[in-house]
């Protein structure tokens, strides 16, 4: 009778632990599909952004609530965005390092690059519209207001006592920018005199305005700090920049050199991610309302040129056109111009090394 009774404990022990390990089982599944589809309640959906610091304000301010707003009536579920927001090189190098974002939205098409090149990006994403790119803009100048020190063109920033804001192209890509604009408008300014491009002369002219540069912060919102609080004459940044500072007042006069660069900033999804947590229809849908004219309209609104073909025409009044504009493929497009401009023996790269910074 006591061996039965032994029996029957140890096939009642047996049982509670089958039961409570497929409930073990269970609860980890269960905690890994939730972290897997990102949710947190009930008709939820999440999204992770990872973008440049300068896109903040349109994002945070319209756009996300715009877009939001949209998805509950399209699909009836809630979108939380996750936003992270620094230096577009700083973004990537985070994104290839792990941080698990589903889309990025960066400043140059280098820093899109570097996650394509690690395999987070798996689809042709300059297939997509406007080749990938979602807003434009210009390098303009902005100085204090009645612009006391006569800045009117890049040489002007070379004169003795002149003092320069920017940003490092080492960790922000508004500042890769910065320096392929004045290093390529003497390029283009010379072509367009003698027929020839001097490449002398770009060397001279990014190394004159160099030497003018008294701080360079990590990021083009950072810059833009510095020059808030008073240091410098000028700083050399984005338009959109300045069109957002003067948004409610003329807090700085703005000035068009006569050869610039055109800024394309691109956004695409990370493939990796958003397949493995299963969000694609969502980011899908995000990328393409950025590109839609309501998105556009609000972005201008915010400084940047829109990419869409409706809004252009609508705002064409509305922009500066500097007499030579030009764009990165001037320069041999971003293979040439990192190597030739910030590698280890990029122009820029020598310059900084025999200053010492």
């Amino acid at each position: 009778m006591k061996e039965k009774n032994k029996s029957l404990i140890k096939k009642l022990i047996y049982c509670v632990i089958f039961f409570f390990t497929l409930a073990l089982v269970a609860t980890a599944c269960s905690i890994e599909s939730k972290n897997v589809n990102r949710k947190e309640k009930p008709n939820e959906v999440v999204l992770t952004l990872s973008a440049y610091s300068v896109v903040k304000e349109a994002l945070e301010g319209e756009v996300i609530p715009a877009f939001q707003k949209y998805w509950l009536e399209e699909k009836g579920e809630q979108v939380t965005i996750r936003q992270s927001y620094g230096p577009s090189g700083a973004q990537a190098r985070a994104i290839v390092g792990g941080l698990r974002a589903d889309i990025a939205f960066l400043a140059l098409e280098n820093d899109m690059n570097l996650i394509a090149e690690k395999g987070l990006i798996t689809e042709p994403w300059k297939e997509r519209n406007y080749g990938g790119m979602v807003t434009h803009s210009l390098v303009a100048i902005g100085v204090r207001p009645g612009n006391p020190m006569g800045i009117q063109d890049w040489s002007d920033l070379t004169q003795e006592g002149i003092e320069v804001i920017y940003p490092s192209p080492r960790t922000s890509g508004g500042a890769m920018w910065i320096i392929n604009a004045i290093y390529g408008s003497a390029l283009i300014e010379s072509e367009t005199a003698t027929g020839e491009p001097d490449s002398q002369k770009a060397l001279q002219r990014l190394q004159a305005i160099q030497e003018r540069v008294r701080v360079m912060d990590k990021s083009a919102r950072e810059s833009m700090t510095t020059f808030e609080q008073g240091l410098g004459h000028l700083i050399v940044t984005y338009e959109n920049e300045l069109l957002l500072r003067n948004r409610e007042e003329k807090l700085y006069d703005i000035v068009y050199p006569k050869a610039t660069i055109r800024i394309e900033n691109p956004i695409a999804i990370i493939d990796k991610n958003v397949d493995r947590k299963g969000n694609r229809e969502v980011a899908e849908a995000f990328l393409d309302y950025l590109w839609s004219e309501e998105a556009q309209q609000i972005l201008a609104t915010y400084g940047f040129r829109p990419v869409h073909e409706e809004v252009i025409k609508a705002r064409k009044d509305q922009y500066v056109e500097p007499e030579l504009l030009f764009s990165i493929d001037y320069l041999g497009g971003w293979d040439e111009v990192r190597k030739n401009l910030f590698g280890p023996h990029g122009a820029w790269t020598q310059i900084i090394e025999s200053k010492g910074r």
